[in-house]
């Protein structure tokens, strides 16, 4: 697949680097370029990012990094199977448990998510960092949503972390699955106040919770474009209307009628 000028290998981390060592130098370098496109584009075009990732397997399936790579690929395209064989294989080869929320989660997306509960209390979990334990909660919450166990799923969710006023960079997502869950539940007065949380906590725009506490608040964001002011189309202007008093606006309207 084709590799842009300015992508030179370089840009991979240290780490993964070093791994790449063990290739004849040229085949480290082709196999680097392709990590650096599965990096580039997962978000923003996951299946071009899972071509350079089949590429970089091809080349070098035995680099526990091109595995991993290639495992972030297969879960961002949905193709949970391959995913989690994928993140089997670089465990293996790392002996690491960072990857278990993910294997964790590929069980609850190929429909088994009895199975991702009991990774989630297996002894792999007590080995994980700060972050990797969050992830695993949140797997956890979402597997008892699975299982129609609402309930469960917001005492899951409930924990130090949650009740900290620390910003952390799990602590908008944490947030914001715990008032999805409550909204679920119909504690909408609850659901409120932790969407609200959750963006305070939202500084990079990971959740949609501002536009979720909008809506609670009968807000509605519209594209406002008046022809005559301009022609080409070019400028338009964000209108938020309140949908209380649009509604209010129409019932006059038609009354006068």
């Amino acid at each position: 697949m084709p590799i842009p000028e300015d992508v030179t290998g370089e840009e991979i981390d240290k780490d993964v680097r070093q791994e790449l060592q063990s290739l004849p130098k040229t085949l480290a370098e082709d196999v680097a370029k392709n990590l650096v496109m599965v990096a580039r584009l997962i978000d923003e075009d996951p299946e071009g990012a899972y071509g350079y990732s089949k590429v970089a397997l091809r080349l070098a399936s035995r680099v526990a990094a091109v595995r991993e790579a290639a495992g972030f690929a297969a879960y961002a395209n949905q193709k949970y199977a391959e995913a989690l064989a994928e993140f089997r294989a670089a465990r293996r080869m790392t002996g690491s448990a960072e990857l278990w929320p993910l294997m964790a989660d590929c069980e609850r997306g190929l429909g088994r998510p009895e199975k991702a509960l009991d990774m989630a209390g297996a002894p792999e979990v007590h080995k994980l960092d700060k972050a990797g334990q969050v992830e695993m909660r949140l797997v956890a919450a979402g597997a008892r949503r699975d299982m129609g166990q609402l309930d469960a799923a917001i005492v899951t969710l409930q924990s130090p972390e949650l009740a900290s006023n620390s910003v952390q960079p799990w602590t908008a997502r944490l947030r914001y699955a715990y008032a999805d869950a409550l909204l679920a539940a119909g504690r909408e007065g609850e659901a409120r106040e932790w969407f609200a949380k959750a963006v305070e906590a939202d500084r990079d725009g990971s959740t949609d919770a501002s536009d979720r506490l909008a809506e609670m608040d009968g807000v509605e964001f519209v594209d406002a474009f008046d022809e005559s002011d301009d022609t080409n189309g070019d400028d338009v202007d964000l209108e938020v209307v309140d949908v209380e008093d649009k509604d209010r606006h129409d019932e006059d309207q038609d009354d006068k009628d």
